[in-house]
């Protein structure tokens, strides 16, 4: 089960029958991984670009990096391949929790194994490898997308030209990971959680906004929460 409705119509799906081993040492007995693409792939199959998307995003990188597609810009149709993947564990139809488990016929939920950045990244390369991409021009992403921009670099140095990492880190700090804890947490502590096991028609929400709102806390500077948010009034500011 994939969330359709939230799939745009371009999007096309690769099936990998053979089972995916996962850096945890769990396999998956197939895989299927979402993606897009924007112009053509030339003979020699070294003019891609990975586009790496953030943690709520999907395939759709004309519509939330418009800004950056276009003749000219950095991201060129006329000039590049460009493919834009929907991770590994995502609901925006690659495999993850709300997919099907063949061995029970329900989905995964709470029993889909545990992932990472690493298994992420080797789900792309088996996609590229199958729309015969030899060499990326740049892997690019934010957050999330910039970790797995990242270990791109690591995992595949002879395959890609540049990279571009935006917002991410190489690890998370101590700090990081207790935040990130605080986040899991408020989930947890609402009702509607069911140890995981809840149903789609009723999912905690209640806990999972106040997990977003820790998050958000997170993502701004002093400067940004005081010029949006401070006691004065926004008339009242400097321009």
């Amino acid at each position: 089960m994939t969330y359709r409705h939230l799939i745009s119509p371009p999007t096309q799906i690769h099936r990998h029958t053979a089972p995916f081993l996962l850096e945890s040492g769990a396999s998956l007995p197939e895989v299927q991984v979402a993606y897009r693409t924007w112009g053509q792939l030339n003979a020699t199959g070294d003019n891609a670009v990975l586009v790496c998307h953030a943690l709520t995003g999907g395939t759709d990188a004309d519509d939330w990096w418009d800004s950056l597609f276009g003749t000219g810009r950095a991201l060129d149709p006329e000039r590049d391949f460009i493919v834009c993947s929907n991770v590994l564990g995502s609901c925006y139809g690659s495999i993850g929790s709300t997919s099907i488990n063949p061995s029970t016929g329900v989905a995964y939920g709470i029993d889909f194994p545990a992932i990472t950045v690493r298994d992420m990244v080797r789900l792309q390369a088996i996609l590229l490898d199958a729309l015969a991409v030899e060499r990326l021009t740049l892997a690019i992403g934010g957050s999330l997308g910039g970790m797995q921009v990242l270990e791109w670099a690591l995992l595949y140095p002879e395959r890609v030209g540049a990279i571009a990492s935006i917002a991410a880190a190489g690890k998370h700090s101590a700090w990081c990971i207790g935040l990130s804890e605080a986040q899991r947490q408020a989930i947890y502590a609402d009702p509607a959680w069911q140890g995981g096991r809840y149903s789609p028609d009723c999912p905690p929400a209640a806990g999972l906004s106040v997990a977003r709102m820790i998050a958000m806390s997170t993502y701004r500077s002093w400067a940004s929460f005081e010029a949006k948010f401070s006691r004065q009034r926004q008339s009242d500011l400097p321009d």
